[in-house]
């Protein structure tokens, strides 16, 4: 009996022996915060212990009896992070890091800059994270409820890895027709840079091609310093199914992409990068083409803005949210290889208004050269005259899958003004309003058709404007991500209005419905099917006249419709 007392004695006593919570807290940068309140908390919601970071944004709770507690770290202009079900062991010492949001960064209504066209296939997007590799916060989940999410310094070493594997097929956009088979991987690494690779190979698209279309894409983004990060893509892009003039098939393409962004303090945002481009057809073409943004803040609520882009394709940091990028098109015209060139200029002025947005813009354009959409099948007879040396038609680019083609017209100046407003409806749901003024180019007067091997001189420069109403997020409770749009100006015009905005490339009406399928015991957790569809009335179709008399038609936007499952793992 002697002996059991003395070991019931014993136990008690070792189960006394306190424990401790250390850590460091930082932001989403990975900044050290000093100041930073932290506290224990216990089942009940009590607080059961407190601390202050220091100067390099550690604490230190000592004196905590064994048991499960939270651990949460606040501070103003932040929003609360929390470690939750920590269970500390007699005497043991546990190390919780916590990574803090600030309040601006958790949620964002409209990007203000050029959308592609065609982000929808894969809206996969690059995600600063925690030291611990870690989302820290993500502010709507399937239900529209707040999620977060932090991670202790046993979890710093590991790795994260996500991946998406889709099929679609349909009258894609130009040089995605067809089916396509795709996979992506996102790797998230232990110092919180992260890489993404995707593959999208596509069907043979007729009896002659030896090879499908392929797409292969690299990734790679990391933080620069304390408040600056970078991105890097590199893309190879291979089109058999695409003829044009000089008698050449197949277009290849090669792209590198970059971007950095650093914040000078509270005051500035400073965003440079660009693009190079080398595209292989009859002969090589090769382009860079560099952007430059600046963003002040000189009071709160309120920016300023300048803004220099030489490429609709990227403008901004924003714009390499994902490493799908478009294909470049480069012609055969008068013997030489010609791509599309341009310079955009822009001042902006915007206020936030609760937690939504307006946006007053004043552009500049200097386009030496366009590249013109259309539909329809183009002979080799179109293709052969358009590529002799001193003629007056344009050079062109067909693509055999989908039944479009691509023609480089002449350049135009224009000068406008550019109004964007956004204001969320729900939690997880925006609307926005733009409204352009500015030049396109347009069709003669009439309805009677232009000729192909003279559009060029056909097509006149004229002012005109646009409006568009769009709205995007995700339905709460049914998982179902949706972005529609409708954007109008007047038919007769072929090319946009304020070419750079951020709804030009989605002309008329135009939406994307992505639903998550969810039938327990019938299909696996993560599929989801997506339906893609732009211009769906066919509106702002002009007809053109080929060189043996069939009518073709030129569009700012032709119509595509594609759809497609995914699986995300």
């Amino acid at each position: 009996m002697l002996a059991g007392m003395v070991l019931a004695i014993s136990l008690r006593g070792w189960a006394a022996v306190p424990a401790a919570v250390s850590g460091v807290v930082r932001d989403a940068q990975g900044v050290v915060q000093m100041g930073a309140l932290v506290q224990v908390v216990g089942a009940d919601s009590s607080i059961l212990g407190t601390a202050f970071t220091d100067l390099h944004g550690r604490y230190l709770i000592a004196n905590l009896l064994p048991g499960r507690y939270d651990v949460r770290a606040s501070a103003a202009m932040f929003v609360p992070a929390m470690r939750g079900n920590l269970q500390l062991r007699p005497g043991a010492r546990a190390v919780v890091n916590l990574t803090m949001n600030a309040i601006f960064d958790a949620a964002s209504w409209i990007p203000a800059e050029r959308r592609k066209a065609d982000e929808p296939k894969d809206d996969w997007t690059w995600t600063l994270r925690s030291v611990a590799n870690k989302p820290i916060l993500r502010v709507f989940d399937e239900n529209g409820d707040v999620v977060m999410a932090s991670s202790s310094a046993a979890e710093q070493s590991r790795t994260s890895d996500k991946a998406r594997a889709s099929v679609s097929s349909g009258d894609g956009a130009f040089g995605a027709g067809g089916i396509h088979n795709v996979f992506q991987i996102d790797r998230s690494m232990p110092d919180g840079s992260d890489v993404q690779i995707r593959a999208d190979i596509g069907a043979r698209t007729g009896p002659y091609l030896q090879a499908p279309s392929t797409s292969l894409q690299a990734g790679y983004q990391r933080k620069l310093g304390f408040s600056g990060a970078g991105r890097l893509v590199t893309s190879y892009q291979s089109h058999p199914e695409m003829v044009g003039t000089g008698g050449a098939a197949g277009l290849e393409a090669i792209q590198l992409a970059s971007a950095e962004k650093t914040e000078l303090g509270d005051a500035v945002d400073l965003e440079v990068g660009g693009t190079v481009y080398v595209v292989r057809g009859p002969a090589y073409a090769m382009a860079s083409r560099p952007f430059l943004k600046v963003t002040a803040h000189p009071v709160k609520g309120w920016d300023a803005g300048y803004k220099m882009a030489t490429s609709r394709d990227l403008q901004s940091f924003q714009g390499l949210d994902t490493v799908e990028l478009e294909l470049p098109v480069a012609v055969m015209e008068q013997g030489r290889m010609r791509m599309e060139s341009g310079l955009h200029q822009e001042l902006s002025l915007g206020h936030k208004t609760g937690r939504g947005m307006i946006q007053v813009s004043y552009y500049k354009d200097n386009l030496e050269r366009t590249m013109l959409s259309g539909g329809g099948t183009l002979t080799r007879s179109d293709l052969t005259a358009a590529a002799l040396a001193g003629s007056t038609a344009n050079g062109m680019v067909a693509d055999t899958a989908t039944g479009s083609f691509r023609m480089l017209g002449t350049g135009y100046s224009s000068q406008g003004v550019n109004l964007l407003m956004t204001e969320p409806i729900t939690p997880a749901l925006w609307v926005a309003v733009e409204y352009s003024t500015g030049n396109a180019l347009a069709a003669p007067e009439g309805k009677r058709p232009m000729h192909l091997e003279s559009v060029s001189t056909e097509l006149k420069s004229k002012a005109t404007q646009s409006a568009t109403i769009a709205l995007k997020g995700r339905v709460i409770h049914s998982g179902t991500q949706v972005r529609a749009s409708y954007r109008w100006q007047p038919e007769g015009t072929v090319t946009a209005v304020n070419p750079f905005a951020a709804f030009s490339d989605q002309a008329y009406l135009s939406f994307l419905i992505r639903q998550p399928i969810r039938c327990r015991g019938v299909f696996p957790n993560g599929l989801e099917a997506t339906v893609d569809i732009t211009n769906l009335l066919e509106q702002g179709y002009r007809p053109v006249l080929s060189k043996d008399g069939r009518t073709l038609f030129l569009a700012q936007t032709p119509r595509m419709i594609q759809a497609g499952l995914a699986f995300n793992f």
